[in-house]
This record gives C-alpha cells, sequence and structure tokens, in this order.
C-alpha cells in the first residue's frame, strides 16, 4: 500500500479569495436587480437607469471577477515538508 499525502491545488488563503470574489459577484447583482413598477403601463426612467443600476453594480461584478481571477493565479504559500514524488 502507498503512502500518500493529501494533496490540495490551492490553500487556504486562496479558497478565502475565492470566497470574497463570489461575495462581490453577489452584491453586485443585488444592487442591479429591482426596478419593479407598481404600474406595468408606466415607465419609471430614474428607477430604471440609476446610478446604482447602470455604474455602481457592474464596477462591482467587474471587481469580484477581478478578484477570482487572483485568488487562482495566487501561488500557494510552500509549506515546510513538501511531498516527495516517487
Amino acid at each position: 500500500m502507498q503512502n500518500r499525502e493529501l494533496f490540495f491545488l490551492f490553500d487556504k488563503e486562496n479558497y478565502m479569495w475565492m470566497i470574497g470574489g463570489m461575495l462581490l459577484i453577489f452584491i453586485g447583482f443585488m444592487l442591479m436587480s429591482g426596478g419593479k413598477s407598481p404600474d406595468p403601463h408606466k415607465f419609471n426612467y430614474d428607477e430604471i437607469y440609476s446610478f446604482r443600476r447602470i455604474t455602481l453594480a457592474p464596477i462591482i461584478i467587474l471587481l469580484g471577477f477581478a478578484v477570482e481571477v487572483y485568488a487562482i493565479m495566487k501561488k500557494p504559500k510552500e509549506t515546510a515538508q513538501t511531498p516527495q514524488q516517487a
């Protein structure tokens, strides 16, 4: 029987960055949602094209994707004990 060590591609810090990026993306989509009018025959321009929905929410979503890319590209810290290849 071989002695195999459990090896993860990412470490805990990478996963924390990934969770942070997902939260930013979720917050951005929540900021973008809404805008339902009580009267379906009336168009509310100011509510649909507000700063929050047109500018702020997409910026937050793009920041979330940037954090995700950083989390994936970030190299995990080297541990003192590295697994040996057989």
